[in-house]
């Protein structure tokens, strides 16, 4: 005999298959979970996508149930279950792979099940009883998981994309801090790796901050636009198919209040039902923003090498020792580590570009890549940034002695001297100082180019970092 304790038999369109009694989730969320074995990393991860989903099944049984299409006791229950959803209950039933066939149906399935067993026991009635509440006919009613879940895919990004906006203004912040903290140390600018005219290590610290605010921005505002164009009440194909000729205009404006989202309907529900272009343009976002990230990455690399035979302009905290077999040497692992995840958003951005072309006819059946990309990217960069803001950019100490020092033995500082002594001068000083060991200033007072007083004036730091008239130029 079967032990009913520990199982109950479900019944689907391959036929009859034992699902744990405890389960939330029935028959066909467990075939998935059997059949996609892939990546290892299931819906549950993401509790965004699953409160897209949830919100999304609520606004259409609001809609089913205004429309008279779905009963008042079924519609409560299934209300109370998506609630219990988007409040974080019971995201360890979501137990397919982000990965799968079918578009997506999977998912959707997975959610359509965990709300109806949910609901059934709102109701008093068993787990897989679905002859009072059905996951297909209750739950899924007016959908197909060619509108349901993409609409949901994009609910879930906005959602998280909120933590990202917060954890990106919160690493603006820290580079500004830093640039107010750096902001009386000279140090020399460099281009192509050599040494090029004076500027001050804040002004380099909030040039970090004004590229990354430029993005803050743009996450700020293009993704509302880019996402919330939903092909809901399109169901299969985006003839609507199945559905009352009101609930396409009632479902969006039901998601939308329940989401506090500006949600619109898409003009031609067909070609939305395939079209994955809103998804590359937050994806290209994305790639934008970890591209200037990794880069300033790559700088503090640089400007915190040595310590002694390098530039060694700032300290960058230690972290961790850094070497199995070199005693004393600690690495910047926690930029390193950006720079990495820097490269897995960079290829994800790729494998969405190729999933989104890859549709075909009226569906793209490659979303659930998308999908899985599209968060997986989110979800590393807001943990980048938090772990370089914190482990990092807050404790980063300035070498202020020997940026002054390497500013005065460069041979950039000439170009300060330009408007002054002339190009020619200038040319012919910087070749004998690389040739000869001497500093510029040095060479410059020997020659008598210039007095002391004058030479005073032109190094004082606030004129050699930023426009000023010159009243005196020598030939």
């Amino acid at each position: 005999m079967k032990n009913t304790a520990t199982t109950r038999v479900e019944h689907d369109l391959l036929g009859d298959m034992e699902v744990p009694a405890d389960a939330y989730y029935g028959v066909q969320t467990l075939r998935a979970a059997q059949n996609f074995r892939l990546t290892g990393i299931i819906l549950s991860h993401y509790p965004s996508l699953i409160k897209g989903l949830a919100i999304v099944k609520l606004a259409a049984a609001e809609a089913n149930y205004e429309l008279g299409d779905l009963p008042e006791d079924k519609y409560k229950a299934i209300a109370k279950a998506c609630q219990r959803l988007m409040n974080n209950e019971f995201n360890d039933q979501f137990i397919v792979d982000m990965i799968q066939g079918g578009a997506g149906t999977s998912t959707n399935m997975n959610a359509n099940e965990v709300i109806a067993n949910i609901a059934l026991e709102e109701m008093g009635k068993q787990k897989g009883e679905y002859q009072f509440l059905h996951p297909n006919n209750d739950v899924n009613m007016a959908q197909s998981t060619n509108d349901a879940y993409p609409t949901a895919v994009r609910v879930g990004l906005l959602l998280i994309n909120e933590m990202l906006i917060e954890s990106l203004s919160n690493l603006c912040k820290a580079f500004r801090r830093k640039g107010a903290e750096f902001a009386d140390i000279i140090k020399m600018g460099r281009t192509q790796l050599q040494d090029a005219v004076p500027m001050t290590l804040g002004q380099e610290f909030n040039a970090f901050a004004t590229t990354l605010e430029d993005d803050l921005e743009r996450l700020k505002t293009y993704p509302l636009d880019w996402l919330t164009e939903i092909n809901m009440g399109g169901t299969a194909i985006g003839t609507g198919i199945n559905t009352d000729p009101k609930y396409q205009h009632l479902v969006t404006e039901k998601l939308c209040k329940i989401s506090g989202l500006k949600f619109r309907s898409a003009p031609d529900l067909i070609e939305a039902s395939w079209d994955m272009g809103g998804f590359i343009m937050f994806s290209g976002q994305l790639k934008r923003l970890v591209v200037k990230i990794s880069k300033i990455c790559n700088d503090l690399r640089l400007l915190s090498s040595g310590p002694r035979t390098g530039i060694g302009e700032i300290n960058l905290p230690a972290r961790q020792p850094g070497s199995s077999i070199m005693p004393g040497k600690v690495n910047p692992v926690i930029p390193e580590a950006v720079n990495q995840v820097s490269f897995a958003v960079m290829g994800n951005d790729l494998a969405i570009t190729i999933a989104a072309e890859a549709g075909q006819l009226q569906l793209n059946v490659m979303e659930p890549l998308i999908a899985y990309k599209m968060f997986d990217s989110i979800r590393m960069i807001k943990r980048a940034m938090d772990m370089l803001r914190e482990e990092c950019i807050d404790g980063i100490t300035a070498n202020a002695e020997l940026c002054q020092r390497l500013v005065e033995n460069s041979i950039g500082l000439v170009t300060a001297l330009n408007p002054y002594i002339g190009y020619e001068n200038c040319t012919r000083i910087a070749k004998e100082a690389l040739q000869s060991g001497k500093g510029v200033l040095e060479l410059v007072r020997e020659e008598k180019l210039l007095s002391e007083e004058e030479l005073a004036d032109i190094l004082k730091p606030k004129n050699m970092i930023a426009p000023r008239e010159v009243k005196h130029k020598k030939a």
